[in-house]
């Protein structure tokens, strides 16, 4: 049965109206939304999420925060699947010591970590007897509350905890699982090549950072080429092992305290 014709006020036929929601307007939408959702993630913010526990106390397993991109600038690591576009930076920031910042791991190119920066080109990094001497200079740390994690065994303890002051002023916590005897709490003297920075994790003893060379599985020098950006915020967090799309599961799971917490 035909659906009958629609008059106007004066008896005249008037053209039936186009559906609203048809399947053409949906995929506007979508290619819409994909699209402004790659210009934010390429341009402005990605988010990330820790899988690891090379950041504790101040990321946790289960985290997930924004990352500016435009913090340092853009490089080619800054695209999805880090296309060789250009070499350099384009509106190149350089990071300053204490930053935490997201890099693309220098000997593949693809992996995504995160650590802090320690040693700015130029500088001389040192670990000894658990202790960082940035420039010949011991940094000082002051012993705070122990916190709560697990050792190399997996089981749950409380480890040596301090405040550490980095040369600028930058304060930060740090965890010493083996206490001041860890494999990398004596090292050889590294010099920041130009153009180049020295990563640490804040977990000291359970890092594999710019401490260990590349050829040893390790991070080594990161170049500034590398950076993808500065950790700025923690916008969701759910506990280790936890899934974060189980939502019916959220009232248990959230770390709720961590909603919305800066990273410093």
């Amino acid at each position: 049965m035909t659906e009958p014709a629609r008059l106007d006020g004066k008896g005249a036929k008037l053209k039936p109206q186009a559906k609203e929601g048809g399947i053409g307007e949906t995929i506007k939408v979508v290619i819409q939304a994909l699209l402004i959702a790659l210009v934010v993630r390429t341009f402005l913010f990605q988010p990330f999420n820790i899988p690891s526990g090379s950041m504790i106390p101040t990321l946790l397993i289960g985290d997930y925060l924004f990352v500016s991109k435009y913090a340092y600038g853009y490089s080619d690591h800054s695209f999805p699947f880090s296309p060789d576009l250009f070499k350099g930076r384009i509106m190149g920031s350089a990071p300053k010591r204490g930053d935490v910042v997201v890099f693309k791991l220098p000997r593949d190119g693809t992996t995504d970590y995160i650590k802090r920066v320690i040693g700015l080109p130029g500088d001389r990094i040192q670990m000894k007897e658990g202790r960082l001497y940035i420039n010949d200079e011991l940094v000082p740390r002051t012993p705070i509350a122990k916190a709560h994690t697990e050792d190399f065994y997996g089981r749950e303890t409380d480890v040596p905890t301090y405040e550490e002051t980095l040369p600028g002023g930058v304060k930060h916590t740090i965890i010493e699982i083996q206490g001041d005897t860890g494999f990398n709490d004596n090292t050889p003297v590294f010099v920041v090549p130009p153009n180049n920075y020295f990563m640490m994790g804040d977990n000291r003893d359970n890092s594999t950072d710019s401490r260990v060379s590349p050829d040893q599985g390790g991070v080594g020098y990161v170049p500034f080429q590398n950076l993808v950006g500065r950790a700025e915020l923690i916008f969701f967090s759910v506990g280790k092992g936890e899934p974060a799309w189980a939502f019916w599961e959220w009232p248990w799971t959230v770390r709720w305290d961590r909603m919305l917490k800066p990273v410093k």
